[in-house]
């Protein structure tokens, strides 16, 4: 399968094939659907906090594909979110209702005796937090899975915070698709190395503000949402005309 894989620190995330593992013990096998980039991936992948090579993403949905031979909570076919907190369900902090405190959060891993759960030409490869959400499919202990009404979609209502979600796509009009199936039309981003491409794309896009190849700001230029992000616009003349009483005179 394919994933982002941080191969070392600063040099961003590199699309290769690696290989997962069949699930064992209470593994569950999760297709993934929508994977959230938060701002603490890109600081794992800048600063020395885990291992390289590794793959990250802990804001993952998706539909189950296969499980374990010993879990009990989850069913093929469930759909499902990640959780960063890995918790054992047996200690007492986890009984008392603090599993973000669990004293063996290692139980939500494999053993250094069995195979690993991702590997590279043999080599195993670092899962972040025990989801390694930015590859095709990840392979996660059901006490980090929570199940999700199936009419929920993935990327619209799976993924919570101020994350990027991250889909396939097939054609650039299909981009496009995805992109403005949304209920919400704030702020939108794209990306290309054909500038005029990415114009016409930016150009189709339902949000009341599109940047191209990277964030930036106008305090001249309108802010203000599409569909449910709002109504009405502040900043530059926009904005102004916002607090203009105009006066119509007609005649007969």
């Amino acid at each position: 399968m394919k994933a982002l894989i941080l191969n070392a620190l600063g040099r961003g995330f590199e699309l290769n094939d690696v290989d997962i593992a069949t699930p064992i013990g209470r593994e569950v096998l999760v297709d993934v659907k929508a994977s959230g980039l938060c701002h603490t991936d890109l600081l794992f992948a800048t600063h020395n906090f885990v291992p390289t090579p590794s793959v990250l993403g802990h804001e993952v949905a998706g539909m189950v594909a296969e499980v374990g031979p010993d879990v009990v909570q989850i069913h093929v076919g469930d759909h499902v979110v990640g959780s960063l907190a890995q918790s054992c369900g047996a200690c007492a902090r986890c009984h008392s209702g603090r599993s973000f405190q669990c004293s063996h959060p290692e139980a939500t891993l494999r053993r250094s005796t069995d195979a690993p759960r991702l590997s590279r030409k043999g080599i195993g490869l670092f899962q972040g937090f025990g989801l390694g959400g930015f590859a095709e499919r990840a392979l996660i202990h059901e006490n980090q899975l929570a199940v999700v009404p199936k009419e929920i979609p993935f990327a619209q209502e799976e993924i919570f915070g101020p994350v990027l979600c991250v889909i396939t796509y097939d054609s650039e009009g299909d981009a496009i698709r995805l992109a403005n199936d949304s209920e919400y039309g704030l702020h939108a981003w794209v990306k290309g190395t054909d500038l005029q491409r990415a114009r016409g794309v930016a150009s189709q896009l339902r949000a009341g503000r599109v940047v191209i190849n990277g964030m930036t700001d106008d305090p001249q230029a309108p802010w203000g949402g599409f569909k449910y992000s709002g109504v009405g616009r502040e900043y530059g003349r926009y904005g102004i005309e916002a607090f203009l009483e105009p006066r119509a005179i007609l005649e007969s």
